[in-house]
């Protein structure tokens, strides 16, 4: 643009008064500074915009075409100031959620459902992914917040607010057991080769924590079947397919009620912390203090 937005501003308020004095009136300033911007405003564009008599000024042909742009420019600033004040009023804003498919069902939607109750005109995007592609995520600037499993957050950009602690578990159905030791008697060397173990995918936090749990324990599983969701893993376990590595949370129901029976180890497996992380060292927008303040809320309960 080679004209500042000033010269437009007097451009439009003069095609709408249809006078100088008018235009004048409007803007607080003189009438000879606004036909020194008018001419300026000419010279610049090599056109005439106006043509003048007693009665005031009308545009030219030249001038209409200028004024129908610069009038729906102004229609979009005066547009966007409007929903400035309106955001400002009703505490419009907009947030936006990384968090597994996991952690979303069974952590996440118990937060947003009060979160959304007290911040009804708050928008909220949320994206499903692993955790490693959360933080990742976060740390281009992509996702503003995550909803995460340590070990995950090893960036000292990344503040991590923990909000409870949970422990991964292996589970199968007493049938599942019971046929298993038929085949392979109470070995339980052979029990472990021999089961079908499923787990999620390597690339996945809680699975690269259950393994490094394996190898410190020299525990030693062979017939793994990968599964991308631990609602699939749980559900496969349902109907006898093996020994699922799930979230003990997730499960505790069907455990105290018998569809489920715990193996146990000789060393249980750690607990480890989930929580939300963000980066400190960007502008946090209100949405995100909002949301961080009420997650503070939470846990002080």
């Amino acid at each position: 643009m080679d004209n500042n937005l000033n010269l437009y501003h007097i451009f439009y308020t003069v095609a709408n008064n249809k006078n100088i004095s008018g235009a004048a009136k409007e803007l607080y300033i003189s009438q000879p500074a606004i036909s020194k911007a008018i001419a300026k405003l000419e010279s610049n564009l090599n056109t005439k915009l106006f043509m003048r008599s007693s009665r005031g000024v009308t545009l030219t042909s030249e001038g209409n075409i200028l004024y129908e742009q610069v009038k729906n420019a102004f229609s979009a600033i005066q547009t966007g100031e409007d929903q400035l004040r309106k955001f400002a009023t009703l505490g419009v804003s907009h947030l936006s959620i990384g968090v597994s498919i996991t952690l979303c069902k069974y952590v996440l939607l118990p937060y947003l459902k009060e979160f959304i109750r007290q911040n009804p005109h708050i928008t909220i995007s949320i994206t499903c992914h692993p955790s490693m592609e959360t933080i990742t995520d976060i740390e281009k600037g992509v996702t503003e917040i995550g909803l995460v499993g340590m070990p995950a957050v090893q960036n000292q950009l990344l503040c991590f607010e923990p909000i409870r602690e949970i422990q991964d578990t292996f589970i199968a159905t007493g049938n599942y057991l019971k046929n298993l030791r038929i085949r392979e008697g109470n070995d339980k060397a052979s029990l472990l080769s021999n089961a079908n173990f499923m787990m999620l995918n390597k690339e996945n936090v809680s699975r690269m924590f259950v393994d490094q749990y394996l190898a410190a324990h020299q525990i030693q599983i062979t017939n793994i079947l990968e599964i991308n969701t631990m609602d699939l893993l749980i559900e496969l376990a349902k109907i006898d397919l093996g020994i699922a590595c799930v979230i003990r949370d997730f499960v505790k129901d069907d455990i105290e009620n018998g569809t489920f029976k715990e193996l146990t180890f000789k060393r249980t497996i750690p607990k480890r912390k989930i929580g939300f992380t963000y980066r400190e060292d960007l502008p946090m927008s209100d949405a995100l203090k909002k949301f961080i303040d009420f997650v503070h809320s939470v846990s002080a309960e």
